[in-house]
């Protein structure tokens, strides 16, 4: 996205901290980082990182465990992300947000931060479970907290062609889908997105470097994927939100929100959320004015 020109923030929900050492940060509890924005006591503007053009990086580190328990007795603590980007005034074409392997609090905020989830999945059996648990989330969470919130597609991943199981799984979803286009659910009208990410080394090796995969292996499948999902959902004829002016507030963009569920990630807002067993679920918001939403 931010080599098409778009403005992307990013936003590392995960105590693992992935994305902020993918791209070439480290977790360190003593910068600024997204646990100091769930406490409080930091702006998103003032954790925000530079981490090459167009992007900017709220960091995570380890602190980011200890939210599920400090956050406990906290009223509103759902919303508690949802309310800092809403007050981040820099203008952002996506924002996106890698969530935990769970579905707890940190999850929840960035579901009730997001207009829209991508769920990337890798097509294996226990993925498709680690993906209805997801779906049950988003659900429950559209229906009591943020009723934008939907599921605008799954994103296959590790994707081998030739396998019968990789075929079966797909068949699989298609037809879960299919069925859930007459019923009021977040993921009516979801799609499987066309591009699959075949499974590539030059992927697993980028992050070692702090590098994407752009920056490492621009020829590789992988650079070649990724390219055509991000075209691809930039091709998706959405409905966006009304925007008044460039400056105004990422609430008033589409937010997105990844999930892995080992399901295994625009202005989106976006979350990422390792949430189950083989499931990544994304969620993203887009802005005509350039702005972005929560994810």
């Amino acid at each position: 996205m931010a080599r098409r020109g778009q403005r992307v923030v990013l936003l590392d929900m995960d105590p693992q901290a992935h994305l902020t050492m993918h791209f070439g940060h480290e977790p360190n509890p003593q910068s600024p980082n997204i646990y100091q924005v769930l406490a409080g006591s930091s702006t998103l503007e003032q954790i925000l990182k530079p981490a090459g053009e167009n992007i900017l990086v709220g960091a995570a580190n380890i602190d980011l465990a200890a939210a599920e328990i400090e956050l406990a007795s906290v009223v509103g603590r759902e919303v508690i992300l949802h309310d800092a980007i809403q007050e981040y005034p820099c203008p952002y074409d996506y924002l996106l947000m890698d969530c935990p392997p769970s579905l707890g609090i940190l999850t929840i905020n960035a579901l009730s931060a997001a207009n829209e989830v991508f769920i990337t999945l890798q097509p294996h059996f226990l993925a498709l479970q680690g993906m209805g648990k997801l779906l049950e989330t988003i659900h429950l969470v559209s229906r009591r907290i943020n009723r934008e919130l939907k599921v605008t597609g799954i994103v296959l991943c590790l994707y081998e062609k030739g396998t019968r199981l990789a075929n079966e799984v797909v068949a699989d979803m298609e037809n879960f889908f299919e069925q859930s286009r007459s019923q009021n659910t977040p993921w009516a009208n979801a799609v499987i997105f066309k591009t699959r990410i075949r499974r590539n080394i030059k992927l697993a090796e980028a992050p070692s470097y702090g590098q994407n995969i752009f920056s490492y292996a621009p020829e590789s499948n992988g650079a070649e994927d990724y390219n055509a999902l991000a075209d691809e959902v930039l091709s998706m004829n959405m409905v966006l939100p009304e925007i008044e002016s460039e400056s105004k507030s990422p609430g008033d963009s589409i937010n997105g929100t990844i999930s892995e569920t080992d399901v295994s990630d625009e202005s989106h807002h976006g979350a990422v959320s390792d949430t189950a067993v083989d499931a990544d679920a994304s969620s993203a918001s887009r802005s005509d004015s350039g702005s972005a939403g929560q994810g």
